[in-house]
């Protein structure tokens, strides 16, 4: 605690969160991409809008896989 040098408990801590920070970065992606496929976007006025919605699976899926 509190030492002048970087030693190896420290660089530990480090690695460990730098490998388990894309696993739940990732996680936390596709729960937000599982509960949007599940709900929908919601218009924020109440305005009815059926018309214009485009099936979430083929297009944005295709879409978001092509983000990374």
């Amino acid at each position: 605690w509190g030492g002048f040098a970087v030693d190896n408990a420290t660089l530990t801590r480090f690695f460990m969160i730098h490998f388990i920070l894309p696993f739940i970065v990732s996680a936390l992606v596709m729960i937000h991409l599982l509960f949007s496929h599940q709900t929908g976007s919601k218009y924020p006025l109440g305005i009815n809008s059926n018309m214009d919605k485009i099936p979430f699976h083929p297009y944005f899926s295709f879409k978001d896989l092509m983000g990374f």
